[in-house]
């Protein structure tokens, strides 16, 4: 019987290498992490954005992160006005300003987006709950 499995496992093709991350993908993997700390520091009446440093542009109210290989990564969510923003930035020109802002409606939940950034993570280390 040993000799079979020993047969059978050398037959078996060896398990395909996964692909190698791009610079893109390394970046926003760790902005995933800092993204997901910053929030868990956040109380209830706090959500994250992004401050844009080109002069007075404001905060992005960040709803998403992504990367397009090999080399950008992209934020996008909404201005102070509501205006639909994206943010695009080649991985080796990202700097980031991660910022707490007031709720946009008081009486709605904290809106956390760690949550959406990872697959497998399930929330609630917002510090205070409100990720559920």
């Amino acid at each position: 019987m040993g000799t079979q499995v020993m047969a059978k496992a050398a037959t078996k093709k060896p398990a395909k290498p996964e692909k190698p991350k791009s610079p893109a993908e390394w970046a926003h993997d760790r902005l995933v992490i800092y993204i997901r700390n910053f929030e868990s520091q956040l109380d209830a009446k706090h959500e994250i954005a992004l401050g844009l440093a080109a002069d007075a542009a404001g905060v992005l109210r960040i709803e998403g992160l992504g990367y397009f290989d090999p080399d950008m990564v992209t934020f996008y969510g909404r201005d102070e006005n509501g205006a639909r923003t994206q943010l695009i930035q080649h991985y080796s020109q990202l700097s980031v300003t991660l910022r707490a802002v007031s709720k946009e409606v008081e009486s709605d939940p904290p809106r956390r987006i760690g949550f959406n950034l990872e697959p497998g993570w399930i929330g609630g280390e917002s510090g205070d709950g409100s990720v559920g």
